[in-house]
Order: structure tokens, then sequence, then C-alpha cells
């Protein structure tokens, strides 16, 4: 009897165990919201939602994540500031907005920098990556890794397939200035705006076009006003992932290698759904949206912008410029 009551007991203890008891309850674990403008089905929330899973497994429920998406907590500048002052958690961050408050990541605004995605990670996931950092820390911000929206190209509502095509060719850009000299250059007419006011200016003939990696044009849907991509990979574009250094120092000491390697392996598969993603897109746009892929001659394009670049160059620190050529080697 006593020995089928032991037994009962194993396997209940068993069973618990592999069900998750042990666990932190929910209402104790350390609770972090995590920020995107991108909608929730896009993959960088899809990142994000990863990058939750796998701190939630790596730290035994100790540590959860709720992803915001669609600016529920605000603009990419409104949740790099709330990070700052500590009233948002966790955020993500476009580079080319990140820029804005880390000058050294300017260089990333130069386009053709990267030939391919091997490049760019080796930059980003280095010593560049590394600088980066320390200087986000100053501001009271712990960059803990970075996401990507990969190489952008130019979706248009007639073919570009030569540089002259350009000329009067309204598109919609980030608020970049060099990203706004650059398409200027070629002779278009760059028209900064927000992400979420993209698809209606499409759809009214504010603009003639926009830019992006291509499985965005199936997520936002831009196949329905606008029927053309054009090859440029003319910027590579990275997604920082940001912790105030309130929500860091809630991370447990002993929790932070788990945390940080977690984050990694959310991030790993992030890219890789962005790789996947985009393939994808570009099957579905041809075959069932109607959508039409153009090459331009890319030496053509460089040199149209070739000044720009130089004057680009001469404003960078050196310093910063070594770190990302060696990497790139």
């Amino acid at each position: 009897m006593l020995k089928s009551i032991g037994k009962l007991l194993f396997a209940l203890l068993l069973t618990l165990s592999l069900s998750g008891a042990g666990r932190l309850p929910a209402a104790d674990a350390i609770t972090l919201k995590f920020g995107f403008v991108d909608p929730a089905g896009s993959m960088y929330a899809l990142g994000g939602s990863k990058v939750a899973e796998e701190v939630d497994r790596a730290t035994g429920g100790k540590i959860k994540i709720e992803v915001y998406a669609s600016g529920t907590l605000g603009n990419e500048r409104d949740m790099y500031e709330g990070c700052q002052i500590g009233t948002i958690d966790m955020c993500s961050v476009v580079n080319v907005v990140l820029s804005s408050f880390i000058p050294e990541l300017k260089i990333l605004d130069q386009p053709f920098l990267f030939d391919n995605v091997e490049q760019a990670h080796k930059v980003i996931d280095g010593k560049f990556g590394e600088l980066i950092d320390q200087k986000a820390q100053t501001q009271g911000v712990h960059l803990v890794g970075w996401m990507e929206s990969g190489f952008r190209n130019v979706f248009s509502n007639r073919p570009i397939t030569k540089v002259e095509d350009f000329k009067g060719f309204k598109i919609r850009t980030m608020e970049n200035q060099m990203q706004i000299a650059t398409f200027n250059a070629l002779g278009a007419i760059a028209t900064p705006m927000a992400a979420g006011e993209q698809f209606t200016a499409l759809q009214q003939g504010t603009i003639d076009g926009n830019e992006n990696a291509v499985a965005n044009m199936l997520t936002n849907r831009y196949y329905e006003v606008i029927k053309n991509v054009t090859w440029t990979n003319h910027l590579y574009t990275f997604i920082a992932i940001g912790m105030s250094d309130k929500a860091w120092n809630r991370v447990p000491a002993d929790l932070r290698p788990q945390f940080l390697a977690a984050v990694k392996r959310g991030i790993d598969y992030q890219r890789q759904l962005l790789l996947d993603g985009n393939a994808a897109a570009v099957k579905e746009l041809t075959e069932k949206r109607g959508v039409k892929f153009h090459n331009i001659d890319l030496g053509a394009v460089r040199g149209q912008v070739a000044k720009v670049i130089e004057d680009f160059r001469k404003t960078l620190n050196p310093e910063i410029v070594k770190v990302v050529e060696e990497a790139k080697k």
C-alpha cells in the first residue's frame, strides 16, 4: 500500500514538474512592456513575441515580456525618450531614428554601405554595435540586441528601370537628411512622413511611391494601390532593442546571461523570419497580387549619388568609419 502511494506521489510530482509547476507565479514575475510601432502581424512585432517567449522559457517564468504593437506605447522617438527617463521598459527603434540621439549611428544612413547581409551582421553584432551600446548607456538605455528590416527597395506606382525614371517621382522617405538627399540627387522628390501615413498618401496620390523591405509591401497591403518594386537595395536598416536602466536593473544579476541569450535567440528568429518573409512576399506579390519586380543599373544609381556619399563621409568620425570598414572586411 505504502509503495503504491509512493509511486503515485512520484508520478504526481513528475507531472507537475513537466507542466511547469515550480515556475514563479505570474503575479510575482517581473513584467516588462515592449513597444513596437508596427502592427502585431509584422515580422518585427512577431520577433518581439519570440523574444518574450524565449525569455519566459530561459528564466523559468521569472521574467515576462508583454508586446505592445501598432504604436500603443508611442512612436519610436517617444519610446526611446521614455526608456531614457524610465517610463518605458523596452522599445524598438530603427537606427535612422536612433541616430538623432547617437550621432555615431549616422554612418548607417549611407546608401550602398553593405554589399550583403553577412557584412551588415558583422558590423552591428561586433565592435561597432558595442560602441553604440556604450553611448546609449550614458543616456540611460541598454541596447540588448538588434533586429532588422534589412535591405530596402523602392515601391512605385509606375515602373522604375533606369535612373531617369526617378525624375519628379514623389517618394516617401523617413525623416532622415541623408535619405532625403539621396533621392533628391536621383531627381526624385523626397517626401518625409510618418510610417502610418503612407498607405493613405499612396491611395490619394500624395506620393508616387515609398521604400522598405519587400515583405512590407505585403504586410502593409501597399500592393492594393501600387504595383511595382525596383531592386535597389539602397539601404540596410537595423532595429535596436532598448531597455531602460530601470527595467535592466529589475533583471536579477544571476539571470542576465540567460536573459541576453534568450533575446539573441529571438533576434535570430526575427532575422530569419525577415529573409523567409521577403522570399514568400515576392512569390505572393508576383503570383497573386499583380506586382511586377524590376532591376535597375545599380552602377548608374551609385554614380548619381556618389557626390552625396562623398560629402556625407566627410562629416563622419574617422574612427567610427574605420571600425565599420574593418568589420566589413
